[in-house]
């Protein structure tokens, strides 16, 4: 398998299942319909399958990008079609390739209009979320980078809810100005170091105040997809109007995409002007962990509350980073995994009720673990899980990050520790409205608990968390020897321009 384009295969291969659909699969009928799902379905596991075979032969003894593969593309220009991972990207191409097949599945009967359409946005989505952490040209990166706003945009304007055409706009005008502003950085850095290779330009030493220019400008784009505060409003829009699997996708994958661009390119490429601009990251996140767990606290919508919860805990993600410690980075990567996970789960949470009742306000429920037992002990699962109990794997992710803030700044780790008793309150609160209580409502006296189907989509999800929780070694130790590389190419380099190191393991 290691002699395979693995790479390419893992991320081209959901365009493959595209193509079947759109070819071969026509009409609107409801044979139709159910051919398109499972072509996508049997695609997007064998993508999953493949994928594991990169984790199989992941070598976590080496900070080298494996499994490259590099091809002339625009020889005149220096770019190149070059694919590999690391410790770094590795693990988010398998959650990718995991959140898709199940997305899938969440949507096999709550999706009954343009089926074939919408398995197709969903592979395509696939291929670019894959593309994009396994790029390792500037240039091919930003194609998948913005390339994902396309059909995610199409998902939530055409599936999504009353004011889905509004949030989709939103969302894609948003992302689109960061970009735009981030593709000007990179032809800076192109004119200056003469190349768009990743690996290279890893090692390039950029002029200090050039730097600071770069990095506000990178910053603009990964900002917004985090999302950080104050550019974090379109998430809540695009959330509660996006379909389940959107959301699934969107907090699961997309949000990560800006968490992996402060580690792949702010903090390794531009040294100098990240330390200068550590304490406006501190401050950012710590008004995110606190401003928008307080904001979550007074939501209606359970899918509103589940996205602001989001921008807290991403906020973990973006203080862990730039602690610019090995616990602190560690810890912001596993947190994007097992948040993940766990913010993919709720929203599948709050599917499996909306497509019984049609109503996302908390208010509507009430005593469901009369009628709904192993939803309420699944839902418990996921909401623990959220709130960083110990066995979990949220809890290794925080713990990790406050970790690290503690090595770097005293004060901005007891300020963000802050983040985790409001974290508690809110998730406590939704489950108990929605799970405890007597069971007095009319339309629900007759609800359903979770079909085989639902089973399946939670079931791998609750194994990761545990195992996330139980045995973080198994997914630290492919991180351990990128991330100390980072950290010792970093201080080289500020070493290099005359300041002491500031990176620590």
């Amino acid at each position: 398998m290691t002699e395979l384009p693995i790479l390419s295969l893992v991320t081209f291969l959901p365009l493959v299942g595209a193509a079947i659909i759109l070819l071969l699969i026509r009409g609107d009928s409801e044979i139709a319909a159910r051919n398109a799902r499972s072509t996508a379905l049997w695609t997007t596991i064998a993508t999953f399958v493949i994928s594991l075979f990169i984790w199989a032969n992941f070598d976590n003894g080496t900070a080298e990008f494996q499994f490259v593969e590099k091809a002339e593309w625009f020889p005149a220009l220096g770019i190149s079609y070059h694919m590999g991972v690391d410790g770094i990207s590795m693990f988010f191409v398998m959650l990718s390739t995991l959140l898709t097949p199940l997305c899938i599945l969440s949507a096999w009967e709550a999706i009954q209009k343009h089926v074939r359409e919408y398995m197709v946005a969903f592979l395509v989505l696939e291929t670019l979320m894959v593309g994009m952490f396994c790029a390792l040209d500037m240039v091919l990166f930003y194609i998948f980078f913005e390339g994902v706003l396309i059909p995610m945009f199409l998902i939530i304007g055409i599936w999504g809810g009353p004011r889905r055409v509004y949030s989709a706009f939103k969302f894609f005008l948003y992302t689109l100005f960061g970009s735009v502003l981030m593709l000007l950085a990179m032809f800076t850095m192109y004119f200056q170091a003469g190349t768009t290779d990743i690996p290279t330009l890893l090692t390039y030493g950029f002029p200090a105040g050039m730097q600071t220019w770069l990095w506000l400008a990178f910053f603009a784009s990964f900002a917004v997809k985090v999302p950080m505060w104050p550019v974090h409003t379109w998430l809540p829009d695009a959330h509660v109007e996006a379909p389940t699997a959107g959301s699934v996708i969107l907090a699961g994958v997309l949000l990560k995409m800006g968490g992996y661009g402060f580690l792949r390119f702010s903090i390794p490429m531009l040294p100098l002007a990240t330390v200068e601009f550590v304490p406006l990251v501190y401050t950012l996140s710590i008004v995110a962990i606190v401003y928008t767990s307080l904001v979550a606290l007074a939501q209606d919508d359970m899918k509103k509350l589940i996205a602001y919860s989001s921008v807290a805990h991403m906020g973990y993600v973006t203080l862990g980073s730039f602690t610019l410690t090995a616990h602190g980075i560690e810890g912001a990567i596993y947190q994007m995994l097992s948040h993940g996970v766990v913010s993919a789960a709720l929203f599948l949470i709050v599917g499996v009720v909306y497509d019984r009742i049609h109503s996302r306000e908390i208010a509507v429920y009430g005593g469901l673990a009369e009628k709904m037992p192993g939803y309420a002990v699944t839902f418990m699962v996921f909401m623990l899980a959220s709130v960083g109990l110990p066995g979990t794997g949220g809890f290794v992710g925080e713990f990790m990050v406050l970790l690290g803030a503690f090595q770097a700044d005293t004060i901005v780790a007891a300020l963000a520790a802050s983040g985790l008793i409001l974290g508690a309150t809110y998730m406590l609160y939704l489950y108990r409205r929605v799970i405890f209580g007597a069971l007095t409502k009319e339309n629900l006296k007759s609800i359903t608990d979770m079909s085989t189907r639902e089973w399946l989509v939670f079931a791998p999800l609750i194994l990761i968390t545990i195992w996330m929780g139980v045995y973080p070694s198994s997914f630290l130790d492919p991180m351990h020897v990128t991330v100390d590389n980072l950290i010792d190419q970093f201080n080289a380099a500020v070493a290099a321009a005359g300041n002491p190191a500031v990176a620590t393991r």
